[in-house]
């Protein structure tokens, strides 16, 4: 069984049951109980904060897109879009125990040369990376802190 641990991210009051032993969470995007891991609960909090500190609008925060890489089918935790649909931001979410090196930020580029986001931001709840890409050189800028939505 999960048991949440204190994140690098103000806490939400977010619903969570349990039901046989499982640990679930409320998806307030998605509508449903998840299963509450590590990761989710990263996801979770990280999605929050979009919304309620950096004013994301919820209608455009997509959780689990998938993209076709290499022939393989493959999931993005979350992309961030504007209103005229064009993908803004790519989120990759891992759980804390996962340090954030640079292979894991080589996965997200991966991803993001599918999705092509402006930025990209990879988190663990404990350490969060933000870049922006440079389109004219081609490759990303990194930054202490994403803006809020209307600055993006």
């Amino acid at each position: 069984m999960f048991t949440p641990t204190p994140l690098n991210l103000p806490p939400y009051p977010f619903k969570i049951t349990k039901k046989n032993d499982v640990v679930f969470i409320f998806d307030e995007l998605r509508k449903k109980h998840l299963v509450l891991t590590p990761e989710e609960w990263v996801r979770q909090h990280f999605i929050q904060n979009l919304i309620l500190e950096k004013k994301f609008p919820r209608s455009l925060i997509q959780i689990e897109g998938g993209l076709v890489l290499n022939q393989l089918q493959k999931r993005s935790d979350i992309l961030v879009y504007n209103t005229a649909g064009e993908k803004l931001m790519l989120i990759e979410c891992k759980a804390p125990k996962v340090k954030i090196t640079p292979s894991v930020f080589d996965q997200a580029s991966r991803y993001n040369s599918i999705h092509q986001a402006r930025w990209m931001v990879l988190t663990n709840g404990l350490q969060h990376v933000y870049a922006r890409m440079d389109v004219e050189k081609g490759r990303f800028n990194f930054v202490q802190e994403i803006p809020e939505y209307l600055e993006l």
